[in-house]
């Protein structure tokens, strides 16, 4: 019986940090992390900022190949507005 208590001490944090370690793991993944400490790489997108508009709707201004980009993100998809290809924001 002492046997029994003595593994189940051993191996029950065992098995929670397993298990923490790989939710941990795949959370870093799936954003896209990297997961090693070397250089930085260059990202092609960069979000600029985000504001809220309501449930399931926002707007967001994105940075791509030099430009910003103005687009409205809800549940029935992405759609851009607006970019600076003159300076400054300019509606479509």
């Amino acid at each position: 019986m002492l046997e029994y208590f003595l593994r189940l001490l051993i191996l029950l944090p065992l098995i929670g940090g397993l298990a923490w370690g790989s939710l941990w793991l795949w959370k870093r993944v799936q954003m896209g992390v990297p997961l090693g400490g070397g250089p930085k790489q260059a990202r092609a997108i960069e979000m600029v900022g985000v504001l809220p508009l309501g449930p399931g709707s926002k707007l967001a201004v994105v940075e791509f190949a030099g430009q910003q980009i103005l687009i409205s993100v809800s549940r029935n998809g992405i759609t851009r507005l607006a970019d600076n290809s003159q300076g400054d924001f300019h509606a479509d």
